[in-house]
Protein backbone atom coordinates (compact mmCIF):
# COMPACT_ATOMS: atom_id res chain seq x y z
CA UNK A 1 0.00 0.00 0.00
CA UNK A 2 1.10 3.67 -1.27
CA UNK A 3 0.70 5.72 1.88
CA UNK A 4 3.48 8.78 1.13
CA UNK A 5 4.53 10.66 -1.83
CA UNK A 6 7.93 10.45 -1.79
CA UNK A 7 8.43 13.64 -4.45
CA UNK A 8 6.99 16.77 -4.38
CA UNK A 9 8.00 20.25 -4.89
CA UNK A 10 7.01 23.26 -2.61
CA UNK A 11 7.41 26.87 -2.64
CA UNK A 12 5.49 29.42 -1.71
CA UNK A 13 7.38 32.05 -4.33
CA UNK A 14 8.56 32.17 -7.57
CA UNK A 15 12.05 33.46 -7.04
CA UNK A 16 14.70 31.46 -9.46
CA UNK A 17 18.48 31.67 -9.47
CA UNK A 18 20.41 33.60 -12.31
CA UNK A 19 20.18 30.34 -15.44
CA UNK A 20 17.58 28.66 -14.63
CA UNK A 21 16.22 26.47 -17.25
CA UNK A 22 12.65 26.47 -16.37
CA UNK A 23 10.48 28.87 -13.83
CA UNK A 24 7.13 28.08 -13.14
CA UNK A 25 4.73 30.66 -13.32
CA UNK A 26 2.92 29.86 -10.07
CA UNK A 27 3.84 29.09 -6.56
CA UNK A 28 3.13 25.42 -5.37
CA UNK A 29 1.76 26.11 -1.75
CA UNK A 30 2.35 23.44 1.10
CA UNK A 31 -1.59 24.03 1.69
CA UNK A 32 -2.14 22.74 -1.90
CA UNK A 33 -0.11 19.36 -1.71
CA UNK A 34 -2.02 18.48 1.75
CA UNK A 35 -4.90 18.93 0.59
CA UNK A 36 -3.85 16.39 -2.50
CA UNK A 37 -2.62 13.86 0.25
CA UNK A 38 -5.18 14.36 2.34
CA UNK A 39 -7.95 13.50 -0.81
CA UNK A 40 -6.28 10.53 -1.94
CA UNK A 41 -5.34 9.08 1.37
CA UNK A 42 -1.66 9.34 2.04
CA UNK A 43 -0.06 10.32 5.34
CA UNK A 44 3.04 12.17 4.61
CA UNK A 45 5.70 12.94 1.93
CA UNK A 46 9.28 14.53 0.89
CA UNK A 47 9.73 17.98 -0.39
CA UNK A 48 12.34 17.76 -3.27
CA UNK A 49 14.24 21.10 -3.51
CA UNK A 50 13.30 22.31 -7.23
CA UNK A 51 15.84 22.67 -9.36
CA UNK A 52 14.53 26.44 -9.94
CA UNK A 53 15.63 27.48 -6.17
CA UNK A 54 19.64 25.83 -7.07
CA UNK A 55 20.88 25.51 -3.21
CA UNK A 56 18.57 27.62 -1.73
CA UNK A 57 16.81 25.46 0.28
CA UNK A 58 14.98 27.58 2.45
CA UNK A 59 11.55 27.29 0.90
CA UNK A 60 12.26 23.55 1.80
CA UNK A 61 13.38 24.04 5.19
CA UNK A 62 10.51 26.58 6.22
CA UNK A 63 7.69 23.47 4.90
CA UNK A 64 9.56 20.94 6.53
CA UNK A 65 9.24 23.56 9.46
CA UNK A 66 5.16 23.57 9.70
CA UNK A 67 5.03 19.58 9.59
CA UNK A 68 5.11 16.80 11.55
CA UNK A 69 8.48 15.49 11.12
CA UNK A 70 7.58 11.61 12.07
CA UNK A 71 5.86 11.59 8.77
CA UNK A 72 7.62 13.98 6.35
CA UNK A 73 10.80 14.93 4.87
CA UNK A 74 13.35 16.71 2.63
CA UNK A 75 15.92 16.18 -0.07
CA UNK A 76 18.17 19.13 -0.84
CA UNK A 77 20.59 20.35 -3.18
CA UNK A 78 23.90 21.68 -1.82
CA UNK A 79 27.18 22.26 -3.40
CA UNK A 80 30.15 19.71 -2.87
CA UNK A 81 32.04 22.28 -0.98
CA UNK A 82 29.34 22.31 1.37
CA UNK A 83 30.96 23.15 5.29
CA UNK A 84 29.45 20.27 7.67
CA UNK A 85 27.63 23.39 9.86
CA UNK A 86 25.13 24.14 6.66
CA UNK A 87 24.94 20.16 6.19
CA UNK A 88 24.05 19.84 9.66
CA UNK A 89 22.07 22.54 9.91
CA UNK A 90 20.13 21.04 6.91
CA UNK A 91 19.44 17.47 8.52
CA UNK A 92 18.33 19.32 11.87
CA UNK A 93 15.50 20.85 9.64
CA UNK A 94 14.50 17.58 7.89
CA UNK A 95 17.06 17.22 5.11
CA UNK A 96 17.16 13.04 4.70
CA UNK A 97 19.42 13.31 0.99
CA UNK A 98 21.01 15.26 -1.36
CA UNK A 99 19.74 15.49 -4.69
CA UNK A 100 22.25 15.73 -7.85
CA UNK A 101 19.90 16.72 -11.21
CA UNK A 102 22.28 16.59 -14.08
CA UNK A 103 19.72 15.97 -17.07
CA UNK A 104 20.21 18.43 -19.50
CA UNK A 105 23.77 17.62 -19.93
CA UNK A 106 25.22 18.56 -16.96
CA UNK A 107 28.05 17.25 -15.71
CA UNK A 108 28.71 14.13 -13.14
CA UNK A 109 30.77 15.02 -10.09
CA UNK A 110 34.22 13.14 -10.90
CA UNK A 111 33.58 9.63 -8.39
CA UNK A 112 37.73 9.71 -7.91
CA UNK A 113 38.11 13.26 -7.04
CA UNK A 114 39.08 14.45 -3.71
CA UNK A 115 36.19 17.34 -3.08
CA UNK A 116 33.79 14.38 -3.97
CA UNK A 117 34.93 11.38 -1.84
CA UNK A 118 35.19 14.49 1.48
CA UNK A 119 31.28 15.45 0.22
CA UNK A 120 30.17 11.71 -0.25
CA UNK A 121 32.11 10.95 3.74
CA UNK A 122 30.13 13.97 5.27
CA UNK A 123 26.69 12.10 3.55
CA UNK A 124 27.64 8.47 4.92
CA UNK A 125 28.32 10.12 8.27
CA UNK A 126 25.25 11.61 8.37
CA UNK A 127 22.90 8.26 6.92
CA UNK A 128 21.93 11.04 4.38
CA UNK A 129 21.16 9.35 0.54
CA UNK A 130 22.24 10.33 -2.73
CA UNK A 131 19.53 11.17 -4.70
CA UNK A 132 20.38 11.06 -8.67
CA UNK A 133 18.01 12.58 -11.66
CA UNK A 134 19.96 11.59 -14.94
CA UNK A 135 18.63 10.40 -18.48
CA UNK A 136 18.92 6.24 -18.61
CA UNK A 137 21.22 6.07 -20.94
CA UNK A 138 23.89 8.38 -19.23
CA UNK A 139 23.03 6.82 -16.12
CA UNK A 140 23.97 3.24 -17.15
CA UNK A 141 27.75 3.14 -17.47
CA UNK A 142 28.21 4.94 -14.09
CA UNK A 143 25.79 2.84 -12.18
CA UNK A 144 27.95 0.34 -11.04
CA UNK A 145 30.12 2.98 -9.42
CA UNK A 146 27.57 5.19 -8.16
CA UNK A 147 25.99 2.19 -5.99
CA UNK A 148 29.45 1.34 -4.54
CA UNK A 149 29.81 4.74 -2.76
CA UNK A 150 28.21 3.24 0.85
CA UNK A 151 25.37 5.54 0.68
CA UNK A 152 22.06 4.60 -0.36
CA UNK A 153 21.28 5.91 -4.01
CA UNK A 154 17.72 6.96 -5.42
CA UNK A 155 17.31 7.09 -8.40
CA UNK A 156 14.57 9.45 -9.93
CA UNK A 157 11.48 8.96 -12.35
CA UNK A 158 12.16 5.32 -13.11
CA UNK A 159 15.31 6.23 -14.30
CA UNK A 160 14.50 8.02 -17.52
CA UNK A 161 14.05 4.40 -19.35
CA UNK A 162 15.05 5.16 -23.55
CA UNK A 163 13.88 1.93 -24.88
CA UNK A 164 10.14 1.22 -24.94
CA UNK A 165 11.45 -2.23 -24.73
CA UNK A 166 13.17 -2.79 -21.30
CA UNK A 167 14.58 -5.59 -21.72
CA UNK A 168 16.25 -3.54 -24.51
CA UNK A 169 16.78 -0.46 -22.39
CA UNK A 170 20.87 0.08 -21.46
CA UNK A 171 19.29 1.13 -17.42
CA UNK A 172 17.20 -1.57 -17.13
CA UNK A 173 20.30 -4.03 -18.16
CA UNK A 174 23.08 -1.84 -15.84
CA UNK A 175 20.69 -2.57 -12.62
CA UNK A 176 20.38 -6.19 -13.88
CA UNK A 177 24.10 -6.96 -13.97
CA UNK A 178 24.54 -5.15 -10.37
CA UNK A 179 26.05 -7.76 -8.53
CA UNK A 180 24.92 -5.74 -5.26
CA UNK A 181 21.49 -3.82 -5.20
CA UNK A 182 21.35 -3.50 -1.64
CA UNK A 183 22.08 0.11 -1.57
CA UNK A 184 19.72 0.77 -4.73
CA UNK A 185 16.46 2.33 -4.79
CA UNK A 186 13.85 3.76 -6.71
CA UNK A 187 10.98 6.67 -7.10
CA UNK A 188 8.48 5.49 -9.56
CA UNK A 189 7.27 9.33 -10.52
CA UNK A 190 6.40 11.65 -13.42
CA UNK A 191 5.54 9.12 -15.70
CA UNK A 192 5.17 11.75 -18.02
CA UNK A 193 8.94 12.45 -18.07
CA UNK A 194 9.01 9.36 -20.52
CA UNK A 195 7.75 9.35 -24.08
CA UNK A 196 6.44 5.99 -23.82
CA UNK A 197 4.67 3.61 -20.96
CA UNK A 198 7.15 2.96 -18.69
CA UNK A 199 4.38 0.47 -16.94
CA UNK A 200 7.04 -2.31 -18.54
CA UNK A 201 9.80 -0.96 -16.91
CA UNK A 202 8.39 -0.55 -13.74
CA UNK A 203 7.60 -4.25 -13.50
CA UNK A 204 10.95 -4.91 -14.55
CA UNK A 205 12.60 -3.04 -11.71
CA UNK A 206 10.45 -4.68 -9.33
CA UNK A 207 11.41 -7.56 -10.18
CA UNK A 208 15.10 -7.21 -10.01
CA UNK A 209 15.20 -4.79 -6.88
CA UNK A 210 15.08 -6.11 -3.32
CA UNK A 211 11.89 -6.60 -1.69
CA UNK A 212 11.00 -2.25 -0.48
CA UNK A 213 13.60 -0.77 -2.40
CA UNK A 214 10.65 1.12 -4.37
CA UNK A 215 8.61 4.69 -3.47
CA UNK A 216 6.05 6.22 -5.07
CA UNK A 217 6.05 10.45 -6.28
CA UNK A 218 3.63 12.46 -7.39
CA UNK A 219 5.91 15.14 -9.01
CA UNK A 220 3.58 17.74 -7.83
CA UNK A 221 3.36 20.32 -9.33
CA UNK A 222 4.60 18.77 -12.72
CA UNK A 223 6.63 21.44 -13.54
CA UNK A 224 7.04 21.96 -17.07
CA UNK A 225 4.15 19.73 -17.70
CA UNK A 226 1.22 21.74 -15.42
CA UNK A 227 -0.85 21.90 -18.10
CA UNK A 228 -1.46 18.31 -19.54
CA UNK A 229 -1.30 16.18 -16.05
CA UNK A 230 -2.56 16.49 -12.28
CA UNK A 231 -2.37 14.70 -9.12
CA UNK A 232 -5.47 12.90 -9.73
CA UNK A 233 -4.47 11.71 -13.19
CA UNK A 234 -0.58 10.66 -11.91
CA UNK A 235 -2.16 8.69 -8.53
CA UNK A 236 -4.53 7.30 -10.92
CA UNK A 237 -1.77 5.81 -13.19
CA UNK A 238 -0.34 4.50 -9.60
CA UNK A 239 -2.82 1.69 -9.94
CA UNK A 240 -0.43 -1.25 -11.58
CA UNK A 241 1.89 -0.70 -8.63
CA UNK A 242 -0.15 0.47 -5.30
CA UNK A 243 -0.62 -2.30 -3.45
CA UNK A 244 3.77 -1.93 -3.24
CA UNK A 245 4.51 -1.36 0.39
CA UNK A 246 6.51 2.10 1.01
CA UNK A 247 6.60 1.77 4.66
CA UNK A 248 9.92 0.14 5.32
CA UNK A 249 11.67 2.12 2.07
CA UNK A 250 9.87 5.44 3.69
CA UNK A 251 11.67 4.59 7.35
CA UNK A 252 15.32 3.96 5.66
CA UNK A 253 15.35 6.78 3.27
CA UNK A 254 13.52 9.38 4.99
CA UNK A 255 13.28 8.53 8.81
CA UNK A 256 9.20 8.86 8.13
CA UNK A 257 6.82 6.04 9.16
Amino acid sequence: MIQFDCHAHVYETVTAIDGARYVPAHPAPLDGWLAHQEAHGLRGGVIVQVSFLGADNSEMCAALARLDRARFAGVGVVPLEVCDEELDRLVQAGMRGVRWNLVRGAAMPDLGAAPTRRFLTRLRDRDLHLEIHLEGPRLAPVLPALADQGVNLVIDHFGLPSDPDPRSDPMIRAVADLHDRSALYFKFAAHYRTSFDVTPHAGELLSLLPDNHVVWGSDWPHTQHEHRTGYADVWSRAADWRDLSDGTAARRLYDIG
